[in-house]
């Protein structure tokens, strides 16, 4: 029986990837802040075995990092599968945050996704067997949103899996890394950013199941890029290829919105300027 931990599993992508894996047979090691809903989660999806482990911890800190590392490197009940799914992103531009709020950004984004690979990667590769699949955006490809942080954090993520996933050393184990780049996708994670569903076209919108399925799918094909949907694989190789003068018209920022809380691309930003005489 294979077993698999997410992180932010509670909610939104790693929600639909629980359930995805749960559908697959895996044991499941549930991750998140919030140990009441990982419960209520925990008692919905199929079992193949035992129940699913439910592990409240704070990513975002060295204890709760400390806390899954234990049960990663814990070779009595071997984790086959890592998703490091757990993110955030802050709903105002970078210099109206606390320097706290923007530190706990890097340490749930980078950091934990550091220490929680370390952790699985050695037992994996001694059993010659295992992958990790890292949930980035595909802002990792370009700013995205200026005035944030949350982009070159996702940046971080993508280059971490590729050189690492790439490496004489994991590929010779047959261990697999994939970095998953959705785009918008319709979970609470943009309304705690601040970002309207209004506010974009519907096309830019995914559903998570859709983003589980893709990643999965990818994930056991041996890719360690993974993309979901034809639009927003279009949108990645524009973000790879284009001149960046083309590029960041059509990025969002926060810091130049007309109302506080709202979102403008850095196009729409120069036009109100230019409207109001500026």
């Amino acid at each position: 029986m294979s077993t698999a931990l997410v992180t932010g599993a509670s909610t939104g992508i790693g929600r639909a990837l629980t359930r995805a894996l749960a559908q697959r047979g895996y044991q499941l090691v549930l991750v998140s802040r919030d140990a009441a809903r990982l419960e209520a989660l925990a008692a919905t999806l199929p079992s193949p075995g035992a129940s699913h482990q439910v592990l409240a911890a704070d990513l975002a800190t060295p204890a709760g990092c400390r806390a899954v590392e234990r049960r990663l490197e814990d070779e009595r009940h071997p984790v086959d599968l890592l998703v490091n799914n757990a993110g955030i992103a802050l709903p105002r531009p970078f210099p109206d945050n606390p320097v706290e709020a923007e530190e706990a950004v890097l340490n749930l984004n980078v950091r934990a996704v550091l220490r929680l690979t370390h952790a699985a990667l050695p037992g994996m590769v001694a059993r010659q067997s295992g992958a990790v699949l890292n949930v980035a955006s595909v802002a990792a490809l370009g700013p995205g949103w200026l005035a944030s942080t949350y982009p070159p954090s996702k940046s971080w993520i993508l280059a971490f899996t590729e050189s690492v996933g790439r490496s004489q050393q994991v590929r010779q184990a047959g261990v697999r890394m994939t970095a998953v780049l959705p785009g918008y996708t319709r979970t609470e994670f943009h309304a705690r950013a601040n970002i309207a569903p209004e506010n974009l076209p519907s096309w830019m919108w995914l559903s998570p199941d859709r983003v589980a399925e893709t990643a999965l799918r990818d994930l056991e094909r041996g890719r360690t890029v993974s993309i979901p949907s034809a639009r927003y694989r279009l949108v990645s190789w524009g973000l790879r290829h284009l001149p960046r003068p083309v590029v960041l018209p059509w990025c969002w920022d926060p810091s130049g919105a007309a109302e506080p809380g709202g979102w403008e691309n850095a196009g729409q930003r120069e036009r109100r300027q230019e409207s109001a005489g500026k």
